[in-house]
Order: C-alpha cells, then structure tokens, then sequence
C-alpha cells in the first residue's frame, strides 16, 4: 500500500538526572559533593534510504521516542548516554516541524 503523507510525533531523548551524593571518608568532616551527571538522551535521526518508496511504516508508528539518559552515581560516575532513533524514510523526503 502507497502511502505519501503522515505526520508523527518524535521526540528526542530526555538527559539523565544527576546524582545527589556527598562524599564520606573517615576523618574528613566536609567531603564535598562526589554525585555524578546523567548521561545525554538520545538524538533522533531521519536518514534517507533509497530502497524505501512510501511512507507506511508511519501509519502504524505514530510515536517515535529516542532512548532517554541514565541517571548519575556516586564516586562521579556518570550516566550512560541514551541510545539515538534513526529513522529510515524514501529519499527526497520532506520533514516539517509543526510545533
């Protein structure tokens, strides 16, 4: 089935939350904070594939969502940076953003 015009909604991954976390040793009154910084959310692609000739797969795919960052932890560990959404559309596909 032929299908040339849809619209979707996509949105890009959310970061990760940092760590709230301070920093214990003995002897050490004031140790400071230690809590690491949430990873980066992931970023959304659309790449042009000349083996594709519609637009259908969208028809059943209306939401598509990167893969958000993980979160901080201690010791200044950062999060793992979300996955990106690549997106594969016909070639000579034109994107409009609606928001």
């Amino acid at each position: 089935m032929f299908c040339d015009k849809v619209s979707v909604y996509v949105k890009a991954g959310n970061g990760g939350d940092g760590a709230l976390s301070f920093l214990h040793e003995k002897y050490r009154e004031f140790g400071g904070p230690d809590g690491g910084d949430g990873g980066k959310g992931g970023s959304v692609i659309f790449e042009g594939d000349e083996n594709l000739n519609t637009l259908y797969f969208f028809k059943t795919h209306h939401k598509l969502v990167a893969k958000p960052g993980e979160r901080g932890g201690k010791r200044k560990c950062h999060g793992k940076n979300g996955e990106d959404l690549i997106i594969k559309v016909p070639r000579g596909t034109v994107l409009i953003d609606e928001s």
